[in-house]
């Protein structure tokens, strides 16, 4: 069964595109027509493309692996914040920092610069400083935290980027692909599919498009993330029981040997007092 219908997309206003001069000609196979100047996409195939987004997204959640949410654009910013907290994924919804994957380690030592702010207003440090100071160190972590608390978990490269707006964010695009991170992206009729992993075409400039599609995706993660711990839980389980199982295993087997030992010492005994009676 799909995750989403036809109707609920079609309500949404997933099915707008831009305006027939603005088009981009890759697109032209999830176009369905033109109506006043402004591209209709194939809802259809977008249903379809959702659908095979989502198992895909289910998997990597399932094996425990992290996607990394962008999209910096206004309409989107405060709903892809909402969806990817939910399934506990990291996000970017202020300003992509260049080089964010190329370049990882460098904004690793950011997000440690900012814990480690953090570790040293706790402990008094900054307390002998003079207003001035310590007003700069503030402003320096409100700043890291705007732009780098989303991603404070992220400890190593994500496994998968989900885009919204394939064009406003090319340079997060470009940089996934040059590390070979599967892409997944909301694709208006505006924008280049050929660099995209997964491509969803739908309307990107609306909140409640970019909701639906959305919720689909994470509803599915969630899916995976369940899946995962009751795996966890079931071989837990069953490395409880293994060592009970083995511990029966070796009490019956001294239980056995101490039965056959037993019934040697009787045997013994009763030869050794046969050959008594006949001496």
């Amino acid at each position: 069964m799909s995750r989403v219908n036809f109707d609920t997309l079609l309500e949404a206003g997933c099915h707008f595109g831009h305006l027939k001069r603005k088009w981009n000609p890759a697109m032209a196979p999830y176009i369905f027509m033109e109506r006043n100047g402004i591209h209709i996409i194939d809802l259809n195939k977008t249903v379809a493309k959702v659908d095979e987004a989502a198992e895909a997204l289910k998997q990597i959640a399932k094996s425990g692996k992290k996607i990394l949410f962008v999209a910096t654009k206004k309409q989107a910013k405060q709903v892809v914040a909402e969806k990817a907290a939910s399934v506990n994924m990291p996000y970017v919804i202020e300003r992509w920092p260049g080089g964010m994957l190329t370049n990882f380690p460098t904004i690793r030592k950011a997000v440690k610069k900012m814990a480690t702010i953090d570790k040293l207003t706790n402990d008094g440090t900054y307390s002998n400083l003079s207003k001035r100071e310590v007003l700069q160190i503030s402003r320096q972590r409100a700043k890291l935290e705007k732009n780098l608390g989303s991603i404070a978990d992220l400890t190593r490269l994500p496994s998968a980027l989900f885009v919204v707006d394939v064009l406003k964010e090319n340079i997060a695009v470009r940089e996934a692909n040059r590390l070979g991170i599967p892409v997944f992206a909301i694709v208006d009729t505006n924008s280049d599919p050929s660099n995209i992993d997964f491509v969803i075409p739908a309307n990107d400039d609306a909140t409640k498009s970019v909701e639906v599609i959305l919720d689909a995706c994470c509803a599915a993660m969630a899916e995976g993330l369940e899946e995962r711990k009751a795996e966890k839980v079931d071989m837990e389980a069953a490395g409880e029981n293994a060592p009970k199982a083995a511990k029966k295993k070796a009490t019956k087997a001294r239980m056995d040997k101490a039965e056959e030992d037993a019934i040697n010492a009787s045997k013994a005994a009763a030869f050794m007092s046969k050959d008594e009676e006949e001496a």
